[in-house]
């Protein structure tokens, strides 16, 4: 909790007013017992209201001490420190393939969420691609918007024309370029290409080498099996104009190379293997820019000073005792 400004205090909860009331009841049975004891023996009982100063004083402190006082201004800066994340999401045909349970996309869209749930304080974006790349969502901080997108996913929403590798790492390139607003000059921009391998472009080396010179890290994640899949296809399943079921495999040869020409790291996923943890951990340990530094008013918590003068207070009552009646 952040305390501002001057006089500023917590609010009251039920347990605070509990005690207050509490103490207040019981209190004020204890000065009416001691008051009828001292009248029924004719003794004076004024100097009893020392003591209920002293402890009603105390006990008043203690609960503004409870409550975290704070004044004095004071300035802090405070520092946004992270990272710009873009990723590239495979969407052509054979990423329907259920070689992995239930298939390849779906199992993909449960990994991202894991990955936008890691990285809650920096910014991710999402291109989605087959033959051609298209935005799905700009970079953001914002966790909903991005699981909304992913949710939205399905193979539909891209033309089947095969997979090029290079028009998504183009746009991504450009996005992450685009944003001029760093006040530090180290980068931790990076791109996350997530497809089942299967490259039909032309321009994909010419990208990455543009990728390694901005010092951008590329990590690929592959998704499938060596052995393959077949693709669903309303009842049956799709087949090529032979008639014969087609099988889409995991080529995961490209995503290596990809990710070893600019510095990064590739990771898969299938049946028996998951290496998304690895690749939060991986990105994790990049150190993140300096995004943005301000200073605010900050007023600190004083509870320490209502604190001791109730703990005087207490002193005294203990040491006080008054001539007539002993309370």
């Amino acid at each position: 909790m952040l305390l501002a400004g001057v006089n500023s205090y917590r609010e009251l909860g039920t347990t605070e007013i509990i005690f207050i009331a509490l103490f207040m009841v019981l209190y004020a049975l204890y000065i009416f017992r001691v008051v009828r004891i001292a009248r029924s023996l004719n003794a004076p009982f004024s100097t009893i209201f020392v003591k209920v100063f002293l402890r009603s004083a105390a006990f008043a402190l203690l609960i503004i001490a409870l409550l975290g006082p704070s004044f004095g201004a004071a300035r802090r800066e405070v520092q946004s420190v992270g990272k710009d994340i873009m990723i590239c999401v495979d969407l052509s045909k054979s990423m329907d393939a259920f070689d992995i349970t239930p298939t390849r996309l779906e199992k993909v869209k449960y990994e991202m969420k894991r990955i936008v749930a890691a990285f809650n304080s920096d910014r991710l974006g999402i291109i989605i691609f087959s033959s051609e790349a298209f935005m799905q969502c700009p970079l953001t901080y914002d966790q909903n918007a991005l699981n909304l997108f992913i949710e939205t996913m399905n193979t539909n929403l891209v033309p089947s024309a095969g997979t090029d590798f290079g028009p998504p790492l183009k746009m991504a390139l450009e996005k992450l370029g685009q944003d001029n607003s760093r006040i530090t000059q180290t980068t931790s921009k990076i791109v996350v290409l997530i497809s089942d391998g299967e490259d039909f472009g032309d321009e994909t080396n010419q990208i990455t080498q543009q990728i390694e010179s901005k010092g951008y890290k590329l990590f690929t994640l592959g998704v499938g099996t060596e052995a393959g899949g077949s693709i669903r296809s309303g009842s049956g399943y799709r087949q090529d104009r032979q008639g014969n079921v087609i099988v889409t495999k995991l080529n995961p040869k490209s995503l290596q190379s990809l990710a070893s020409k600019t510095g990064g790291r590739y990771f898969e996923i299938n049946e028996s293997r998951n290496d998304v943890a690895r690749l939060i951990n991986t990105i994790n340990s990049i150190e993140g820019e300096l995004m943005d530094a301000r200073f605010i008013d900050v007023s600190a918590n004083k509870y320490f000073y209502f604190l001791l003068i109730a703990v005087i207070l207490l002193a005294l009552d203990v040491l006080l005792h008054v001539k007539t009646i002993k309370i």
